[in-house]
């Protein structure tokens, strides 16, 4: 980012995104990097374009309602570090709960951007549900909170030329306040989307630098600049400068290659309109089901995700939303014996129909929510009041809890968030625990080995294996000729000698009556019992978090906890002994 961050602080950009949503998740838990210094290390470069960030209301940047006072320090560490807009979104719409990050963004001084979220039941906008006056009502409530401008946010590219052509229209009839349009360019419907809505009078887009956009991610600028060069709506920005701007990008991508879905020739989804599922969900979703040799069960769950979208409330997909129906409707067509069962329901899905995320667009399922209900700790009749009045304050208990390990605010804040990864980023951070080399950013030299190693598999210039044995010192490269995968491992005397979990071979005792298995590939979030500890038959002893939801693993039996194979924050795969339980009856 360094390379080109002066270069793009020249364009004029109204603003530029570089902070929040799944930013934040992502810097610290896969690239031991901290969030908070990426901000104050851009600023030094970038000084005059306002810095905007994407807010999840109070689910911040996680992935569940988190209490006022955690909301107050995160927003006032955002605003002191040097975010100036905060794209305030929530995934229900529902604004109650914008008020507390609302408050601190305004006592700064800051730009606070409220955020209605783009969703269809239909293949385009009307229906019962999201009607083009569901989003002008929004829009009024947004007005009425006082928020300094509106933004559409259409995270899975689902809205039409026409559609958001007659919605921008009747929002700039309805308010004066500055209409913003994010949309993804996933359907192929993006550009298209923003030309009606420039057309329409819209007066912020969201767009990309072209290295970097179409796919899941949002239009190119550098075709709107130019189609609109003349015009009434000329932007203004200077081609030759976003010109050079791809080119300098371009020097890095390879790095970034391997992430590319290559999969399929088409850069677009045209399924997304029917099955309604954002770009990051499907990732989440295939990822999971790869992990569980079940990718073969893809076409069962979007079959399946629409009845447990119906059923919990039919709410936008959005983050978090969009793991929590997509996690559910993985565990529905993997444990469910009979259509509808909800066999093993998440702890977030309880949440939500519990009304820890809000109110839902439509009611929830009366039978799914008095089985996610049963034993509930919080109790089994659903809440209506804002969620955050019910949240017990958590900061000053976390900061007690990382004494001996967080320096500073901004670190308690991070483990407050992610109470699992962040102290282990801190650990990195600070040295006690050495970053591991999957972690570590992968260097052009690395890149071009890769390079090298294709152009020799596809010469037919690589050796033959021999019974040469394996040195300790490898790098581990993940290598594509002719779309066939294979991953490489070459002798590097540089490279640190990594430990590599062994494949663990099944064995006769993995069967035991007493010993709890992972369902699914995830990690150790919590352990609820220790070692000697009696337990009940279907007492909740281990947390484990899989694709960011939070998922409990009850006892098989009653007995006494004898052992615990993994530590909290340990990988596990499918079917892995957790904890074994010596059965009393």
């Amino acid at each position: 980012m360094i390379p080109v961050a002066k270069m793009m602080d020249e364009v004029g950009f109204h603003s530029m995104e570089v902070w929040g949503g799944a930013t934040f998740d992502t810097m610290h838990r896969y690239l031991g990097e901290d969030p908070w210094e990426r901000i104050r290390t851009l600023k030094k470069y970038i000084t005059k374009t306002p810095f905007s960030m994407l807010l999840r209301g109070q689910n911040v940047v996680g992935y569940r309602n988190y209490s006022d006072d955690v909301v107050e320090a995160f927003v006032q560490r955002a605003c002191d570090n040097g975010i100036d807009i905060f794209r305030c979104f929530d995934a229900l719409n529902d604004f109650r709960n914008f008020e507390t990050a609302a408050r601190v963004v305004k006592k700064n001084g800051k730009h606070f951007q409220g955020t209605i979220c783009y969703s269809l039941t239909e293949m385009r906008m009307g229906g019962d549900v999201y009607n083009i006056d569901y989003y002008l009502d929004k829009a009024k409530e947004l007005e009425e909170l006082g928020v300094d401008s509106i933004c559409i946010k259409d995270m899975a590219g689902l809205i039409s030329p026409y559609d958001v052509y007659n919605l921008i229209k009747a929002l700039k009839e309805q308010t004066d306040l500055p209409i913003h349009l994010h949309t993804h360019f996933t359907s192929g419907m993006a550009d298209l989307a923003l030309l009606k809505a420039i057309e329409a009078g819209v007066d912020i887009i969201d767009t990309c630098m072209s290295p970097y956009a179409y796919r899941t991610s949002h239009p190119a600028v550098e075709p709107l600049v130019i189609s609109l060069l003349g015009t009434n709506r000329d932007s203004g920005l200077d081609i030759k400068k976003l010109a050079a701007i791809g080119e300098e990008m371009e020097k890095y991508t390879p790095k970034y290659m391997q992430y590319l879905d290559n999969t399929k020739l088409s850069v677009i989804d045209t399924n997304v309109i029917l099955h309604q599922t954002p770009g990051g969900m499907l990732s989440n979703l295939v990822n999971q089901l790869r992990q569980m040799d079940a990718l073969d069960k893809l076409d069962e769950v979007f079959e399946t995700l629409p009845k447990v979208r119906k059923d919990l409330g039919m709410v936008p997909l959005v983050t978090p939303t969009s793991q929590i129906v997509g996690i559910q409707t993985v565990n529905n067509v993997l444990f469910d014996k009979k259509p509808g069962e909800y066999a093993q329901i998440t702890e977030q899905v309880k949440d939500l129909c519990y009304g820890l995320y809000g109110k839902t667009t439509r009611e929830i399922n009366p039978e799914v929510q008095a089985k996610a209900l049963e034993g509930y700790p919080r109790g089994e009749e659903p809440i209506s009041c804002r969620p955050g009045d019910l949240l017990e304050p958590e900061l000053e208990a976390v900061r007690e809890k990382v004494k001996d390990l967080a320096k500073d605010i901004d670190d308690e804040v991070l483990c407050a968030l992610y109470p699992v990864t962040g102290p282990r980023f801190l650990k990195w951070k600070y040295g006690l625990v050495e970053i591991p080399e999957e972690v570590k950013p992968k260097t052009l030299e690395q890149v071009n080995a890769e390079q090298e190693l294709v152009a020799k598999a596809l010469s037919g210039k690589l050796s033959e294996k021999s019974d040469k044995e394996k040195p300790a010192n490898l790098r581990q490269f993940d290598v594509y000729v002719d779309g066939e995968y294979f991953n490489v491992e070459i002798a590097d005397p540089n490279a640190p000698v990594a430990s590599v979990r062994k494949k663990r071979e099944k064995s006769a005792d993995d069967d035991a009556p007493g010993n709890v298995h992972a369902p699914i590939p995830g990690m150790i979030a919590e352990y609820k019992v220790s070692i000697g500890d009696e337990v009940e038959k279907g007492q909740t002893l281990i947390v484990l978090e899989a694709m960011k939801m939070f998922n409990n693993l009850d006892a098989p039996t009653k007995g006494i906890v004898r052992e615990i194979k993994f530590e909290i924050g340990d990988s596990v795969t499918k079917g892995d002994v957790l904890l074994v339980i010596e059965p009393t009856e």
